[in-house]
């Protein structure tokens, strides 16, 4: 079985190729071809959960479990630390361990940049990352390579932070400012990115230019990152409708509130992010709408950048063979 560390992982990962193979995935989720049950977790009380994600992709033949802990307390450590196993197609042998945080932090990012490449205004040039960890940096270097991004505006609640945010994110070709709070942030982006464990909404309609593109992927069992009068105004997208709707600790606190409040329906979902690829539903249709992407994370993305890995590692030689 072949071993691939996280540095390995980041150093293997190309971005571009990454995004179109979670299209590619995102595309055979609404087809209905990926077997991919929804995932289970145990809680850890006032501390995390431990989830499982299962899938198996028929092109290319991919199957892959994720075990995965969210821990939003962590802050010496990920809030998400993951171990991908990849197991052969024909004979269910277990044939790969890769680390699964860099996977998962990079997986995301890149669904995300493809939201906005589907969505966001071709001319959007100021993007707001909301939060500070491993998925604020990814999403910024993801989305710089789908859209014309001049200006990148950095919130938070720790200004320390944020400012290493700012100098880490120096060398994107942008200008890179740290400003006071989300809201602030949000009124001047054409494109806002929530990359927290919020438990209240850091993103408000009143606070969101016309024609913004939003993406959540934070996560929180008690609490939401977008308010209801945002989800209410706008067209909706997301990776499966059935993984967002799921009872908690799964799915997403985003669109379950407004349901509960009789703001909005299931059917208020405009379309899963895989109809987009495949063109059976439109996007946006003027540059005035409001556009949400509010991701979940599911085992098809997963299993979709442990196939482009493991290629790879096996192309150059990396990673270390054990025998279990």
């Amino acid at each position: 079985m072949l071993v691939v560390s996280r540095a390995e992982v980041e150093s293997l990962l190309d971005l571009d190729a990454l995004r179109a193979a979670v299209g590619a995935a995102m595309r055979a989720v609404s087809a209905g071809s990926v077997s991919m049950p929804p995932r289970i977790a145990a809680i850890v009380p006032d501390r995390g959960l431990v989830a499982a994600m299962p899938a198996y992709l028929p092109d290319p033949d991919q199957v892959a479990v994720k075990l995965v802990t969210l821990f939003p307390g962590n802050t010496t450590l990920p809030t998400h630390q993951a171990l991908i196993v990849v197991f052969s197609p024909d004979t269910g042998e277990p044939i790969a361990l890769l680390d699964g945080t860099s996977i998962t932090v990079a997986r995301t990012a890149a669904a995300s940049a493809l939201s906005a490449e589907l969505l966001a205004r071709p001319d959007s040039s100021t993007l707001a990352i909301l939060g500070t960890g491993e998925q604020a940096r990814a999403h910024a270097h993801a989305l710089v390579r789908v859209r014309p991004i001049r200006t990148i505006l950095v919130a938070g609640r720790s200004p320390e932070r944020v400012h290493a945010l700012v100098d880490e994110l120096s060398s994107l070709p942008a200008d890179v400012r740290a400003v006071p709070s989300f809201a602030e942030a949000s009124k001047e982006a054409d494109i806002v990115c929530a990359t927290t464990h919020s438990p209240e909404p850091i993103v408000h309609l009143e606070s969101l230019r016309t024609g913004a593109h939003v993406i959540s992927v934070g996560y929180n069992t008690a609490g939401r990152e977008v308010d209801s009068a945002t989800v209410a105004a706008s067209i909706v997208v997301v990776e499966s409708r059935e993984a967002v709707l799921a009872a908690p600790p799964s799915g997403a606190n985003d669109l379950r509130v407004p349901i509960d409040e009789g703001l909005i329906g299931p059917d208020h979902i405009h379309a899963e992010l895989g109809e987009l690829v495949a063109g059976t539903r439109p996007g946006r249709t003027s540059p005035d709408q409001i556009t949400l992407y509010k991701s979940v994370g599911i085992a098809a993305q997963d299993a979709a950048a442990a196939g482009l890995v493991l290629e790879a590692a096996r192309a150059v030689g990396a990673g270390r063979d054990i025998t279990m």
